[in-house]
């Protein structure tokens, strides 16, 4: 299951299906579009450039030469790849304050909680740098401003037993550097980066990741 949660509480929970139908406005709140990366997707029955073509001929070429698995393993789930030492930021945090904290953790990004410990948001390095100059790891300067004012919210969260290959699905379809996971009863218990889940490609094969 996954959520969205903003400043004003849990705004959607269910399925990553109803959570993609819903309208652009609300997949893409504020802040959720400045990760800078475009993803390109083919649908179904469009036809192959060329140069996917030659893609899948160096894929089938490599899929050759490698040992084949019988077994892929166990499917992998949210709270087996999340990290659980989690730093959470709140709303009323200076960004400079903020930014201090994430490289004190060597981390790019942190689920936004308010006093209940409810999660609000998401604010990663690249929010932060919209509002502050940062040379050699040291910061300039930087404007009068607040996490509030520069993180994602409302944000996708997820379960923890939910499907790794889904909460990867939600981090393409919402351009997300990673996904909070919360409890039952909206409290962080976990983070769910870009970084974890390369983690687990290569340090953890067979995967079930690719059936």
């Amino acid at each position: 299951m996954f959520a969205i949660n903003g400043l004003d509480g849990q705004l959607f929970r269910g399925s990553l299906e109803e959570l993609v139908q819903r309208s652009a406005s609300t997949r893409r709140g504020r802040g959720i579009d400045q990760d800078g990366e475009e993803s390109e997707l083919r649908l179904e029955g469009e036809p192959a450039s060329p140069e996917s073509d030659r893609y899948r001929t160096a894929a089938a070429a490599y899929q050759s030469a490698v040992r084949p698995q019988a077994d892929r393993g166990p499917v992998y789930h949210a709270y087996q790849v999340m990290s659980r030492q989690v730093l959470t930021l709140t709303p009323d945090m200076r960004v400079d304050d903020a930014w201090r904290a994430l490289a004190g953790r060597r981390v790019h990004e942190a689920p936004v909680v308010d006093r209940q410990r409810g999660l609000v948001g998401l604010v990663s390095s690249e929010n932060l740098l919209q509002v502050m100059n940062v040379e050699h790891g040291r910061i300039r300067d930087a404007l009068s401003r607040t996490v509030a004012e520069v993180m994602v919210s409302p944000v996708v969260s997820t379960d923890p037993v939910s499907d790794v290959r889904r909460v990867a699905r939600a981090m393409i379809e919402f351009r997300l550097p990673a996904v909070p996971v919360t409890d039952d009863k909206g409290a962080v218990v976990g983070i769910v980066s870009r970084g974890d889940l390369l983690r687990v490609i290569v340090n953890e094969p067979p995967l079930s990741l690719w059936i």
